[in-house]
């Protein structure tokens, strides 16, 4: 099989496809022949060294992309060889045309959706349901600011937040994404400094929920145009902030952040669990940005973090 292999924290250069023997299930494993692999975020973090929890090296990145069962361990009876699965982490890493999981990390792909958008779903959706659902619980009527709506999980939180009946305003940087945002279930669509529209339209109250993907950029800002009794919840951020604590006391904010790697196997069961029927009946559908192959994943993750929203990126084994 073919793989990518990082031997030395760096660069995106730092990723080499490599030729190794396929690997074999063991008793509670299954081994997925890949069709499609997710790119994230995380993925770029991790491959330069610029992490928490870093794996030893060398190691195969990935933790997302979706596939065809070719091989299980003797233990498996959840699943049968031949059914198209999308993963959810893997023990392996999923940038190789084939990925070992167990159990756990494998959830079946609905006939409506292409093995591309099962790539998209792993860390988007999980992180989206659980920021909505399990964080901030939010309720039907209630207004949701989501900045940075046009990238992968921007996405994924917009279409669960319009289909649980929430008023939905995402920002964008780009006409393309704010006109991406808009077809996927926004109420209102604005630049990601237009605090005066995004007061208007709660009539001067504020979001009762913002999902912010850039942190270290809008954490002052959204604490200053949040409801009272407002939740803040922390997706994505990259360097440190200066923030006024007395608005949090004075409008009794709640402030949460979301690491996904870290949610318990419970409440990770549950978010699969609750994406299944929405991928079945169509309210979740991902939408692919752009589609490299495995030998471009240096290009991809180039593209990624230096392309503004648009969806999520995908590499083709």
């Amino acid at each position: 099989m073919r793989k990518i292999v990082i031997h030395s924290f760096g660069e995106p250069t730092v990723m080499q496809v490599e030729t190794v023997a396929t690997p074999s299930p063991g008793a509670d494993e299954i081994l997925v022949k890949m069709s499609a692999i997710g790119i994230n975020p995380v993925d770029t973090y991790i491959r330069s060294g610029k992490y928490g929890n870093l794996p030893q090296l060398p190691y195969t990145p990935g933790f997302d992309g979706a596939g065809t069962i070719v091989a299980m361990g003797k233990n498996i009876t959840r699943y049968a060889l031949g059914e198209r699965v999308y993963l959810s982490g893997s023990i392996s890493g999923t940038y190789a045309d084939h990925a070992l999981c167990t159990v756990d990390q494998v959830h079946l792909l609905p006939a409506g959706l292409t093995f591309a958008q099962g790539a998209a779903l792993g860390i988007p959706y999980a992180t989206a349901w659980r920021a909505l659902f399990q964080i901030a619980q939010v309720r039907p009527g209630q207004t949701l600011l989501i900045r940075g709506a046009s990238g992968g999980v921007g996405i994924a939180t917009t279409q669960l937040a319009q289909s649980a009946g929430l008023h939905v305003v995402g920002t964008a940087g780009s006409d393309s994404g704010k006109r991406l945002v808009a077809s996927n279930g926004a109420d209102l669509v604005v630049n990601h400094d237009a605090i005066s529209e995004i007061m208007h339209f709660t009539n001067g109250v504020g979001p009762n929920v913002i999902i912010e993907m850039l942190a270290n950029v809008n954490l002052q800002s959204d604490i200053e145009i949040a409801a009272r009794w407002g939740t803040v919840v922390i997706v994505g951020n990259r360097g440190t902030v200066s923030i006024d604590p007395r608005l949090i006391m004075s409008k009794e904010l709640t402030l949460r952040g979301v690491l996904l790697l870290a949610a318990a196997s419970k409440d990770l069961r549950e978010i699969h669990d609750g994406l299944a029927p929405r991928l079945r009946d169509g309210t979740v559908k991902p939408v692919i940005s752009k589609e490299f192959m495995l030998d471009e994943a240096a290009a991809a993750h180039d593209f990624m973090m230096n392309t503004p929203g648009g969806g999520k990126c995908i590499l083709l084994p």
